[in-house]
């Protein structure tokens, strides 16, 4: 299950985001979980990376996990955590690359939950973000109408 909670009202199907989270959970063989994922403002993410990373600045995308292993809890739904997506660098980003906004958001969401499911490309050998492009390859841009 996929909870969606657009604070900005930016136009992002929710839809199709939960369709993105739930493909990455199936290609990374997640089983039965949850997932939120919050797009939020510049002021609400800076505020976010401040607490949790000590970076006084807004960024892109920040993971939240809440179980690091998977229980066998039959019926019971891992609950993955949180990914949340700050909608200015969202936008931002995409001009700068020259990218449909929706094409950024995918690749997001999919980094994000990468990190929800233990992935680090901070401590990796380059995995996660060739999993990560892997992954966008075969996903659809989620329809976002506000950019």
């Amino acid at each position: 299950m996929v909870d969606v909670d657009d604070r900005t009202r930016s136009g992002a199907d929710p839809l199709a985001i939960a369709d993105v989270v739930e493909a990455v959970l199936a290609a990374e063989g997640a089983g039965d979980a949850e997932v939120g994922v919050v797009i939020v403002d510049a002021a609400t993410m800076r505020a976010f990376n401040a607490e949790h990373r000590g970076k006084d600045e807004p960024t892109d995308v920040l993971a939240f996990p809440i179980d690091e292993e998977p229980e066998d809890l039959p019926g019971v739904p891992r609950l993955l955590g949180d990914v949340v997506i700050c909608r200015e660098v969202l936008e931002a980003q995409a001009a700068e690359a020259g990218v449909p906004v929706g094409a950024e958001l995918t690749d997001l969401l999919v980094h994000g939950v990468l990190h929800l499911l233990g992935h680090d490309h901070e401590t990796d050998r380059g995995e996660m973000l060739a999993r990560q492009d892997e992954l966008v390859a075969g996903l659809a841009p989620v329809p976002y109408t506000a950019a």
